[in-house]
């Protein structure tokens, strides 16, 4: 007896210790969950299930609802990071349409009616407001109702053919009037066959201005695939894989593979424009991390209409070129440029790089089978999850410093509206479980 006293006691102890103590640290990691969820890694979060994905865009559309709807028309376009809106009288083109895109791909997921009546809402303002019946255009900046810019943006037509088609998706007839109506448009004024490709922008009378760019072109490849997924018809496929191939084989050859921003007239590499100059969100110098990573993803999601081998193997080479000189080894995170020969040229971190470059990593990993790309994926989000996510607020912080430090309170000034985030999820969406 007082052998097995001996023997049988200590492991009953043993036993409830162990026990005791798992309960007790469950219950701390709860906790931490709760109150401190950027502490826990991406892969404790389970980043690469549908379940994670929905919620964190559920959280992030929390952020802009329901606060985001003007009742006199629109959207407002200026929150500060706690969501208080701190301009609700200028209107940007670009925010207009992406919050349209934002509430129609939130029905598509979760079927809620004030996403649907949200998008007609959004359409709306943008047909009374933005679209100039007279000229076909369509205003880049507006005040309270007032045309403030009038300048015709390829870039923001191109967001405003995104727009109509994921409003005829939601169900709104009309907006395939309309989506056909600005391809047109755009046929009209902006493309230049003898290149195949679009020019940037056009007075609001539509004389073109010499500035040649390929992010219009990038957001137009966005749009035409869109328009083809919404509607069957075989013209916005054909175009999306001219721009596509025009763009990340043509024009990238002549800057050694890597997609360069700014072009002249004649489609030659303008090397210097905007040098120097870091306050352009829309036309910054040097290769753009986040444009590498973004043609990898359109290039794969025109994969999945027209199978072509040098897609995979293009969107690759953009991929990996882009981690190997955009990854920050000091500090986490891909940086926002870099010249051509891979050094580093503007190191802040952009919310939107993040975003596009997770986005792609999925969907090449989808595609290869390479465990790599799920490895880039897990720590592009790690790295987000830590630094740019709001935990308590939602969506993400706009700009970091290269050390990881937030530049301002702004987080959502226009043309932001989380549109990259959540439509990186949409897309990761697709290829998991």
């Amino acid at each position: 007896m007082h052998e097995s006293f001996h023997v049988h006691q200590p492991q009953q102890f043993t036993r409830s210790w162990f026990a005791w103590a798992n309960t007790l640290l469950g219950e701390l990691i709860s906790k931490i969950a709760q109150e401190r969820p950027h502490l826990l890694s991406a892969k404790d979060r389970h980043v690469r299930t549908r379940e994670f994905l929905l919620k964190h865009i559920r959280h992030t559309m929390a952020f802009y609802d329901p606060i985001s709807v003007d009742p006199a028309g629109g959207f407002y376009h200026y929150y500060m990071d706690d969501g208080r809106v701190y301009d609700k009288e200028n209107r940007h083109l670009v925010s207009s349409t992406r919050f349209v895109f934002n509430n129609a791909m939130a029905w598509q997921a979760f079927g809620e009616k004030e996403y649907q009546a949200r998008v007609r809402h959004g359409i709306d303002f943008i047909r009374k407001v933005h679209f100039n019946p007279q000229t076909g255009g369509y205003a880049w900046e507006v005040k309270n109702g007032e045309v403030t810019d009038a300048t015709n943006q390829c870039y923001g037509l191109a967001f405003v053919m995104l727009a109509y088609a994921c409003a005829y998706r939601c169900g709104m007839d009309e907006a395939k009037v309309w989506l056909d109506e600005t391809y047109d448009t755009m046929e009209q004024h902006f493309w230049l066959p003898e290149y195949g490709v679009y020019a940037s922008e056009a007075s609001r009378d539509w004389v073109l201005d010499d500035y040649r760019g390929q992010n219009d072109n990038m957001h137009g490849c966005e749009a035409m695939l869109a328009a083809f997924e919404a509607t069957g018809e075989i013209r916005y496929l054909d175009r999306a894989k001219l721009l596509a191939a025009n763009f990340t084989q043509r024009q990238a050859a002549l800057t050694g593979g890597a997609i360069w921003e700014h072009f002249r007239t004649d489609w030659t590499p303008n090397l210097q424009y905007n040098r120097g100059n870091k306050t352009n969100i829309f036309r910054p110098w040097g290769i753009q991390t986040g444009h590498q990573t973004e043609w990898a993803k359109l290039l794969l999601i025109l994969d999945r209409h027209d199978p072509q081998p040098w897609h995979l193997a293009r969107a690759r080479e953009l991929f990996d070129a882009a981690m190997e000189s955009g990854w920050d080894e000091a500090h986490g995170g891909l940086i926002y440029g870099y010249d051509l020969d891979g050094e580093p040229y503007d190191q802040d971190k952009y919310f939107w790089v993040q975003a596009e470059s997770l986005a792609a990593a999925a969907l090449l990993a989808n595609q290869t089978k390479d465990e790599k790309y799920w490895q880039a994926y897990d720590k592009i989000w790690a790295y987000s999850w830590e630094h740019f996510v709001d935990h308590q607020h939602g969506a993400w912080y706009r700009i970091l410093s290269p050390d990881n430090q937030k530049i301002d309170q702004h987080k959502s000034p226009a043309g932001k509206t989380d549109y990259h985030t959540m439509g990186a999820c949409y897309e990761v969406l697709r290829v998991v479980d």
